[in-house]
Parts: C-alpha cells; structure tokens; sequence
C-alpha cells in the first residue's frame, strides 16, 4: 500500500470505532454545554489553531478508541465564531514509520497558513529498543479538512545536541519572509525552548536555545508558545515537575539577529489545577486568542486524574476561548473572549445587597449547572473574615464548591473537597483585593473558570458533582459584606 493508502485507511478505521458511541456519548449528563468536547473518547492537547479562510479551525490530541490516552490522532473541529464548534474528520492518524507506535503517535503541533495551504507542523512519537524518537513532522490541506504527510518527511530529523529525546511540540510563525519553530526539549534536568529557521516549512536550521530554565522552572518545556504582544514578545510554556505551576508565561524582547529571548517578568497562566497546554492564535481582528487542554497530569494520581467520565466512553475537554493582552505592568490578562456573551438567557441582577452571615440572599430559581456569575464586593468597611460563592451545591450542602476571598490574607481560595467525593485539593492565590474585589465566574457542569484581579488571575477546576447539584449562594464570615452589583446568567448549550 501507498503512504496515501495507509493514512486514509487509519483514518477510516479511527472514524468508524467514534460513530459506534457518540450518539450514547452525547447523552451523558456530564457532558459539557459550552466547552469543546471530541464526539466521544479520549481529547488532551489544543492543536493547530488557526483563523483560516474567515473560519477558526481547532485540532487536538485524540485517542479514538477509548477514553484514555492511547497512539494520538489529531481530532479537527471548527467554528465561525468560537462558541459553537462543527465536528470535521479526524486530520492525523498514525500510519508512518515516524509516527506508527501504539505509544506514540502525531503528537502535538501548530498550524500556519502558507499561501493558502493550510500546513501542519507535529512531532511524530515512536519508540524503537526501548529508545524515545521523537521527530518534527509535516503535513498539508488544500480544502482545510484533508491532510496529507509530507513525503520527504521528518522534516527536522533529530534533536540537537542542546536537547534530548524529549523534543516536540512544534510552534510555527512567521516573520520577515522567514519561518521560525520553537520546540519544547529538556537537557540535564532543565526545560529548554528550542529555535529554528526556514525559508519554506521543508528544511530547517537550527538557530539555537531561545530559552531555558533558570533551575527552578521545570525539568521539561512542554508545548511551547511564542508570539509578539504590542512591543514585547511572551513565551508560554507548560514545564514539568514545577509542582502546582502547570502553565506559565515569560514576558520580554526577542532580538531575531541572536535568536535570544531575553525576559523580565513572569507569571501562571492559569493558577487552576486543570488548564494545560494553552495554544495562542491571531484572529482576524488582531486579537491574540488561547485555548488550553481542561486537565493536567501530575496533580492527582492517575487513576483520579481525569474524572468519572471515562466510563461514559469520553474524557476531557477544552477550556473556553481566552483573549490574551498585555497590561500596564508587564504583566498578562486573560479575559474570556467575548463572542461568550451570545449564550446568556435568563438575567438575574442585583445592587447594593448585604449578604448576612447566616442568611440566603439568592431565589432557588437561580440555580442551574450552567451559570455566568459577574459580583463586584465591597470590601472596605467590613469586618468579615470571608465572603464567597456556594456552587453546585445540593440542598443538604454535603456537596458543594466554594469559591472565597479571605479579607485578613487576601487570598482567594478555590475549594473542592467537597465536590463530587472524587475530587480533591484546595488552591489559593493572593490578590490584593483591599477595597473591592471582583469575580468572573463561568459553570459548565464539570468545570468552573473563574477570574479576578482585572482578569490577571484565573482558576480553571474540574468537579465531578451529582446533576441535581446545582444551589448557587453567597456567603460571608464573621459580619455582612456588601455586594455592589451581582449579575448572573444562565447559559444556553453552544451544542
């Protein structure tokens, strides 16, 4: 069989085994209204994310045949204005000898657009003698949905000796007529990112280490991301084995003469236990858009790791779409994008209320899995110890998730040991919060992102509560706060 043969049948075959269960997948009352899912089975990674043809395409990491991690495919959906989202076939199956490998696979990627042919960039994963291969590897569309490898692939070979065999993830742009490729690598304990050059997406050249770990941020730099914001340039990463840190950025200049990265501030992503492996894109409105992987690795062990839902035949899911922009400080802000705005229904407003200790202040008819909360609180003036969110919460509130801000360490605290009896941990970050304090809050059945600090800190968590679930309060320890306005929403499905 040609290489042409082998790919359309992998694809064939992965295609079939995901229309066996989707319709009984999509039953499932855990499945989320708003957030992209894959049709059924296992999703990790965002991939390729792209503005193409007045259309947002996302790929992703996909198993598509159980809902755990297996040899990765790239799933492919897209969306005219990232809400609702059109399945497409699945773009990359495993049928090559660089990327053949039961635990390997198409690993993750990027996307450009080169004059008109849209052009994946991946790392194919196989392991030969017990050895890690990991090459970079290419594959292009002329209609955007069917993809063929390129036949002088690998690309980029083997690593170089800065690296390891960790070395994947390829980031793709271009500047000044030249393309450039960050890959994630580690060398003797320490995250790397990896730069490379080329005139035609085909042959590359090893410019050098654009980054790396000072010691303390990560033996490895998973899906690296790099892109110009205003007049500086950010490095996303998200490193292993830097503990609760599971996505962060570097802010600072790039001098392309060098291929040096020099930076000066740094900052999490997303301060959650769940968001990983954010890919930025442009968008045709000069936005600079991320969406992240709603799961991590390392926090839990595995068999907790990634929740119940895998054996209702699907697991995982993507965080909804954030805008990325640079604040007055050098540091990063993460407002959800907001095409979000179209789900809203039903509106429930509130001004200048006292939330007693004690007492409820919201009607039962507020409650839904599927919320928008806005609350701006006045802090000034109070001596409460704590004020916050009940959520998901059942009527005996044995199950409930809090979402708080501490007035006396200033900290805001998300937790969900009370979730679901599945899972667990407590997350707190500090935020200066001495006069009024401002949340964001979206619910989607088994996620809440929540945001605060003028969008500088965001928390994305998974919980895994009972359906009936769904009391929504607000509480306050040891005297009344005021909240100055509250508006709440409830969401319609984007499916």
């Amino acid at each position: 069989m040609t290489s042409k043969t082998l790919h359309r049948d992998a694809l064939l075959k992965a295609e079939n085994s995901i229309a066996k269960v989707k319709d009984a997948v999509n039953k499932d009352l855990m499945r989320l209204k708003y957030h992209f899912m894959a049709p059924a089975y296992w999703i990790n990674d965002p991939n390729g994310l792209i503005f193409y043809k007045g259309e947002y395409h996302l790929f992703y990491q996909h198993y598509p045949y159980a809902p755990e991690w297996g040899a990765m495919h790239w799933g492919h959906a897209k969306s005219k204005d990232l809400v609702h989202w059109e399945h497409l076939p699945i773009a990359l199956a495993p049928s090559e000898s660089y990327d053949l490998d039961e635990r390997g696979g198409c690993f993750s990627g990027s996307a450009v657009d080169d004059n008109g042919v849209l052009s994946v960039l991946y790392t194919g994963t196989v392991i030969r003698d017990g050895i890690v291969i990991q090459t970079q590897n290419l594959a292009t569309s002329k209609d955007g949905i069917t993809f063929e490898k390129y036949e002088g692939n690998p690309v980029i070979s083997a690593p170089p000796e800065d690296s390891s065999a960790n070395f994947r993830d390829p980031k793709v742009w271009k500047h000044n007529d030249k393309w450039y490729m960050v890959v994630g690598s580690s060398k003797d304990g320490k995250g790397k990112a990896l730069l490379y050059n080329s005139p035609n997406l085909r042959q590359w050249d090893y410019v050098g280490v654009l980054a790396e770990s000072d010691g303390t941020m990560g033996t490895m730099w998973e899906c690296p991301d790099f892109f110009p914001l205003g007049d500086r340039y950010v490095l996303m990463i998200s490193p292993m084995g830097m503990g609760e840190h599971k996505t962060i950025y570097l802010v600072g200049d790039m001098d392309y003469e060098t291929g040096k990265f020099t930076w000066d501030t740094m900052g999490d992503v997303d301060a959650g236990f769940e968001y990983y492996a954010p890919q930025s894109f442009l968008d045709a409105k000069g936005r600079r858009i991320i969406i992240a992987w709603i799961n991590a690795w390392d926090w839990m062990p595995w068999f907790k790791n990634f929740g119940p839902t895998g054996k209702n035949n699907w697991c995982g899911a993507m965080s909804a779409p954030r805008t990325v922009e640079l604040d007055v400080d050098g540091r990063l802000r993460f407002p959800p994008v907001e095409e979000l705005q179209v789900l809203r229904r039903e509106h429930y407003h509130h001004a200048n209320a006292k939330i007693v200790p004690g007492s409820r202040l919201l009607p039962d008819y507020i409650a839904s899995d599927c919320l928008e909360i806005k609350a701006e609180f006045q802090l000034t003036g109070s001596q409460a110890e704590e004020v916050g969110f009940v959520v998901r919460a059942s009527e005996d509130r044995k199950q409930q998730t809090l979402l708080s801000y501490n007035l006396h360490t200033r900290e805001l605290r998300f937790d969900r040991s009370q979730s679901d009896g599945w899972s667990d941990g407590v997350q707190t970050v500090c935020i200066d919060a001495s006069e009024t304090l401002q949340l964001h809050i979206f619910l989607d059945t088994c996620v809440i992102e929540a945001y605060a600090d003028n969008y500088r800190v965001a928390l994305t968590n998974n919980i895994y509560p009972d359906p009936s679930s769904i009391s929504l309060d607000l509480y306050a320890v040891g005297d009344a706060v005021t909240v100055k306005t509250l508006d709440i929403w409830k969401l319609r499905s984007a499916w």
